[in-house]
């Protein structure tokens, strides 16, 4: 009896360890890394009146909003509508937006300045019309610190009175850091917005900046990612209206303004045409990220209901089909912004992948985004090159910080090491390209589709398989460097070679093996090679960068 007592009890005592580890196996399974979220934001912004058309009257405009907003209610959407403050004034729009439940749909602010609310804040209006898009007039720049705090105070107090509690978005085509940083202190804002990438749109340039998903801005400069939690903003900023990563980098190349290939549904060329957005959402959902995809879809009022019905009729239902897949997470401004500050203390290393280009053309990309700097590298059908590289520094003052603009016009910029579209005309196109010297003669490399990889935290891995000589050429970025090497071909004497225009404006002050200094609007920087040489040349071939013992290491946080 005593010997089948301790039988039974030696064999319960397996089963429980037996289920321990079942219990175990299955506890970490569970806590397998999440999914990188592919996150959506459906933005409207909302103008009063639209001076530019006679014929785009303030019903036009209305039912626009209208629209947008039984599109969104048909397939079940979250999005967030901004008001511009002639808009909020508006017992209209009151009424259409305070009827909307707030679990889908967000209301914030849009920061264009009309007349209504310069008058209030009592300052003189300049403005050709009741809101003119000048930079100088329409928007926050164009006006001292001390009057953009007085705008801000007169804008919040009146959304509170209509809605009952202050905004927690604001977006603009672009906000100074000091009125993005009174909002956030004095109000709360929790998310911010701006213009996607141009050169020159609407008078408009931001080049160089943080090119996709959100970032931390400078608390010195709204346009430039800060490198230090205690020098940034802690207002995530998302760039708006979704770019097409291969195209609309080279639109307009060789001229002083950009086309616009975007997600914006009123372009028929891209978020107006059917087979460019099944692309984009193919490459978004598929594309490696390394923390998070992020995509800006809607469109202001100003382009009326006629002009984007067709693409919000493509859009929509897709998000929403990929949505219920769960494929994509579509949230408020708001939520992002909330998110993004739960998750990240400063900005992430992120990215942006096409791996496979539009039916008709053969291009492939990879955008690379840190505090530190910004990288695109670009395959042309069988050849590579890094098409821009721009550095962040959270000291780079903008000029809009404590003066006022002038003109009509306004530019945010970084600091450039490669421009590919300004150091380019419509034939000689700049880049940091792939050589090798074989039987004494210079050999543009060329090869097959380059694999991408991201998954190890906070680190992009591409391998690139060579056809015209053998090897791969492998590339690793983190935030602050990026390694190359060329693997299976150790003997081969590669490089790569920066060329651009003739008398390009170029920002390089001195070319040594370890370094090159930098200057651009005043701010001093340099690029660091950590292993390898730079090698100036002449004429419009600038310098080369070496590899030693087969292997480039650059480092681009000084």
């Amino acid at each position: 009896m005593k010997s089948n007592s301790k039988s039974i009890i030696l064999s319960i005592f397996v089963l429980l360890l037996l289920l321990s580890g079942s219990l175990r196996a299955l506890s970490t399974d569970n806590k397998k890394e999440p999914e990188k979220p592919r996150i959506v934001n459906i933005v409207n912004f909302i103008r009063l009146l639209e001076p530019r058309d006679l014929g785009i009257t303030q019903d036009v405009l209305y039912q626009t909003v209208v629209n947008q907003v039984e599109m969104m209610k048909k397939y079940k959407l979250k999005g967030t509508f901004l008001l511009q403050y002639d808009a909020l004034m508006n017992k209209r729009y009151q009424s259409l937006l305070s009827a909307l439940p707030d679990s889908a749909f967000e209301i914030g602010a849009w920061w264009e300045l009309p007349q209504p609310l310069v008058e209030k804040a009592g300052i003189k209006w300049r403005g050709r019309y009741p809101w003119d898009w000048h930079a100088n007039v329409g928007f926050s720049v164009g006006y001292t610190p001390a009057e953009r705090e007085k705008l801000v105070d007169v804008y919040m107090a009146d959304f509170k009175k209509i809605y009952g509690q202050y905004p927690k978005s604001v977006g603009s085509w672009f906000i100074d850091a000091h009125s993005l940083n009174y909002m956030y202190e004095k109000f709360g804002i929790v998310a911010s917005c701006n213009c996607r990438d141009q050169i020159g749109t609407d008078g408009y340039t931001l080049w160089g900046g943080y090119w996709n998903q959100g970032y931390y801005p400078s608390l010195k400069n709204a346009y430039m990612p800060a490198q230090n939690a205690k020098n940034q903003i802690p207002v995530p900023v998302f760039r708006m209206l979704g770019s097409d990563p291969v195209r609309q980098y080279d639109s307009g190349l060789g001229t002083t303004h950009q086309g616009v290939v975007t997600m914006e549904p009123v372009y028929g060329n891209a978020g107006g045409d059917s087979l460019w957005v099944d692309w984009y959402f193919q490459e978004f959902v598929g594309g490696e990220c390394m923390e998070y995809a992020y995509v800006q879809v809607g469109q202001e009022n100003s382009f009326t209901w006629d002009r984007i019905a067709h693409g919000f009729e493509l859009q929509l239902p897709l998000v929403a089909k990929l949505m219920n897949e769960r494929k994509v997470e579509v949230q408020q401004l708001s939520q992002t912004g909330e998110w993004f500050s739960k998750n990240y203390k400063t900005t992430p290393a992120t990215s942006v992948t096409i791996k496979e280009d539009i039916k008709g053309s053969d291009f492939k990309t990879v955008w690379f985004n840190s505090r530190f700097y910004r990288a695109n590298l670009l395959w042309d059908k069988n050849t590579f090159r890094f098409r821009d590289i721009h550095l962040f520094d959270e000291e780079f003052e903008s000029s809009y910080l404590k003066e006022v603009e002038t003109t009509s016009k306004c530019a945010y910029s970084t600091l450039p090491f490669v421009d590919g579209f300004g150091w380019s005309t419509a034939d000689e196109i700049a880049g940091l390209r792939l050589k090798a010297v074989v039987e004494g003669k210079e050999l543009l490399l060329e090869g097959g589709d380059p694999v991408v990889d991201d998954s190890v935290p906070g680190k992009l891995h591409i391998e690139w398989p060579l056809t015209n000589v053998s090897g791969t050429l492998v590339m690793d970025m983190d935030e602050k460097q990026m390694a190359i090497k060329l693997n299976g071909n150790e003997t081969l004497n590669w490089f790569l070679e920066l060329t651009t225009k003739e008398n390009a404006e170029l920002p390089f002050v001195q070319v040594s093996d370890q370094q090159i200094k930098c200057s651009f609007k005043g701010m001093l920087y340099r690029i660091v090679c950590k292993q390898g040489t730079f090698k100036k040349r002449k004429n419009n071939s600038v310098f080369n960068v070496e590899p030693k013992e087969n292997l480039l290491r650059l480092d681009f946080s000084k």
